[in-house]
């Protein structure tokens, strides 16, 4: 695996230059992500059989109870200070890149943030009621821009023209299971070699949760691999929250383990709903959990399971949020 380092981010041999990626469309565009702004189009339609998103992936090997809650019962996860911060780190440096290379500079980033902001509000006026006062409010805006500034230090948006941003991405298994998710940033060379980058407002985390990210990052190189047939030449986790930079270079062994992995997660998911069986893992990740009231393990007591198949393809996922959860 690639080591974590402070240090501007390498560009791969002509990753910078303008280029194209063919993503064949997916049969039907993913639902919207849940989360402040998470403004991706509404699906006309889904298709047949299981799919799975990282997120949702990540939930169930994180805690199965966790996945019931957020795919079964559908719970409610009121937004986090941190969550809302990383949502709009993500929409500012998606926009930075509407203009054209040379005014991309600290000072465009910083200059969205207020409109980007307003808009995430507009979209949700919920977020309006997120902090007691216009000091937490002035605190929390003065943390995101440092991390705009941050990005700045890893690399220079002027030598870079991505592919795509929120690459919707999806493919299927020669089971039929769909795989599913969004990619923050997809570089292409002109020769082909593609990059995965994906921003993390947070600090590059201890290894139990680099886990679960780099899992993410494979998904998406494996969902990429089987819609293109072509490995991701590099996989990049951007940590904005102290300037680390982990990179890992996948192969088709790497990507085939990790579809065998799944292929099994899918299986414990199934066998989980057929026998109504969710059980919390407890661990450091229930510091961020939203649901410690109604969880066995923290003494509370979930409420009965829905009656009625369970549709988990249709289950939306948070987006560009901050927590390991």
């Amino acid at each position: 695996m690639g080591g974590q380092l402070s240090q501007p981010s390498p560009t791969l041999r002509g990753m910078g230059d303008k280029s194209t990626i063919a993503v064949p469309p997916p049969a039907a565009p993913a639902e919207p992500e849940a989360g402040a702004g998470g403004g991706h189009p509404e699906p006309a339609a889904r298709p047949a059989g299981p799919s799975l998103s990282p997120s949702r992936a990540g939930d169930f090997l994180t805690c199965p109870l966790l996945y019931r809650f957020r795919v079964i019962d559908r719970l409610p996860e009121p937004p986090s200070p941190a969550a809302v911060r990383g949502t709009l780190v993500h929409s500012v440096l998606e926009r930075l890149f509407d203009a054209t290379a040379a005014q991309r500079t600290p000072h465009a980033a910083r200059a969205l943030v207020e409109p980007e902001w307003a808009r995430l509000q507009e979209a949700e006026p919920q977020l309006a009621d997120l902090f007691a006062d216009d000091a937490q409010r002035a605190a929390w805006l003065d943390e995101v821009m440092r991390m705009l500034d941050r990005y700045f230090t890893l690399e220079d948006p002027r030598r870079i023209e991505p592919a795509h941003r929120e690459l919707c991405v999806e493919a299927e298994l020669a089971s039929g299971l769909r795989l599913r998710g969004y990619i923050d940033r997809l570089d292409v060379a002109p020769d082909g070699q593609m990059r995965i980058v994906d921003y993390k407002t947070g600090g590059a985390p201890p290894e139990e949760f680099e886990a679960r990210a780099l899992f993410q990052m494979r998904f998406y190189a494996l969902t990429l691999w089987r819609a293109q047939g072509q490995v991701p030449k590099l996989l990049q986790l951007m940590y904005l929250g102290n300037g680390e930079i982990v990179r890992y270079e996948p192969d088709e062994a790497d990507l085939l383990a990790t579809e065998r992995k799944i292929e099994a997660l899918w299986v414990a998911i199934e066998r989980a709903m057929l026998n109504r069986d969710w059980r919390p893992r407890p661990g450091r990740i229930c510091e961020w959990c939203a649901h410690q009231a109604i969880c066995p393990a923290f003494g509370g007591t979930p409420p009965p399971v829905p009656d009625g198949p369970a549709q988990p393809e249709d289950a939306p996922d948070p987006h560009n949020g901050d927590s390991p959860v």
